[in-house]
């Protein structure tokens, strides 16, 4: 055999050799990522988010040398990290503030049962709860109506106004049909408010909360290559997140509250996958209905440090809805706006996360 035909089978061999490392290559970055072992490093994270992230945790960590290791590129002024707490004082149902309230006078007290017996059976007047309440007898409490119960006042109510808008004509005058038929049923006189005025309280109101309704929503996307689902779940709970009500959601909750505190969302047809691990997703996205949770609990503090982390661990770019990129300053920016947002809804007896501002922005 020549030396041409040898250096013909070394170089044939050489080619197919690297055809085969680079097809293997190939194949495993397209695989989606797995959960991790215990012992695996964490991937780096960029340094102005580990000093965000750093901060963020410093307020709920034991008291240490905070000044030594606070990161000089993020040190926001005091100012932009202190959000009112809201009061913990339910005003219960029916409240002026958000509700058209109509007494309806009783020339002798009634029981529970007959009241609920003639009660109209929707709840729902449009698209705004409609409900009743009474004041039983030597209590200055307010109640829904509940058997074997006597009461010595009754009120009907109107939301004037949630998530679908405010209240119109129309339906401030089904809600005094449906008021008028149930008190003459009872035998009670219905005191009913002027509709022009309620009607326009429904639209300032509706204005307000149009102008203080934030939902945040913040995705991460795969950089590199896809997450299997086990591999998402996983990260999720090691940062206190469980199994939510449907298929591709987990929540994180309070300790002190039924209402999640931050979602976090993938595919729920991945989600449903027989194998978990074989089931990938290329992106999840964390979110925050901020009227809904109270400023005390430090909800976008968790959302924002739930999205360094995941980003980092996983591999992937915390961006917002539209697909920008999250850097330091802008999740600064949201924080402080977030901040504000707390302020004012407190400033009108809304606070976040108490009942009238679950049922105004819902």
């Amino acid at each position: 055999m020549s030396n041409l035909q040898l250096g013909l089978i070394c170089v044939g061999i050489a080619i197919m050799v690297g055809v085969a490392l680079y097809n293997s290559y190939v194949t495993r970055s397209r695989e989606p990522r797995h959960a991790k072992k215990a012992n695996e490093a964490k991937l780096p994270m960029d340094p102005g988010l580990t000093a965000l992230l750093t901060e963020g945790n410093a307020a709920t960590a034991p008291d240490t040398k905070e000044e030594e290791t606070k990161d000089a590129r993020w040190d926001l002024p005091e100012a932009t990290l202190t959000v009112p707490v809201g009061p913990t004082v339910s005003r219960g149902q029916l409240d002026s503030l958000i509700d058209v309230i109509t007494p309806l006078n009783l020339d002798h007290p009634i029981s529970g049962d007959f009241v609920l017996a003639a009660m109209p059976p929707s709840r729902r007047v449009g698209t705004k709860p409609f409900s009743i309440e009474g004041r039983p007898l030597n209590e200055t409490v307010w109640e829904p109506i509940r058997m074997s119960q006597q009461y010595a006042q009754l009120q009907a109510g109107l939301q004037l106004a949630n998530r679908s808008g405010p209240i119109n004509d129309i339906e401030f005058s089904e809600y005094v049909v449906k008021t008028q038929q149930f008190a003459d049923v009872i035998s009670a006189q219905a005191d009913f408010p002027e509709m022009m005025g309620e009607v326009a309280r429904a639209r300032e109101l509706d204005q307000f909360a149009s102008t203080h309704d934030a939902r945040l929503n913040f995705t991460i996307r795969a950089h590199r290559v896809v997450w299997s689902v086990g591999y998402v779940q996983s990260h999720a709970a090691s940062l206190g997140f469980v199994p939510g009500s449907l298929p591709g959601k987990m929540v994180l909750q309070s300790t002190n509250s039924s209402v999640p505190m931050v979602t976090l969302r993938f595919d729920a047809q991945a989600a449903m996958a027989d194998d978990l691990e074989q089931s990938s997703v290329s992106e999840v996205s964390l979110e925050l209905d901020v009227a809904h949770v109270a400023s005390s609990l430090n909800a976008y503090s968790r959302m924002r440090n739930t999205g360094i982390d995941l980003a980092s661990e996983m591999d992937g770019i915390l961006t917002d809805d539209s697909g920008a990129v999250l850097d330091v300053d802008v999740l600064a920016q949201i924080g402080n706006d977030v901040a504000v947002l707390y302020a004012e809804l407190e400033a009108r007896d809304l606070a976040a996360g108490s009942p009238l501002a679950r049922r105004l922005f819902s």
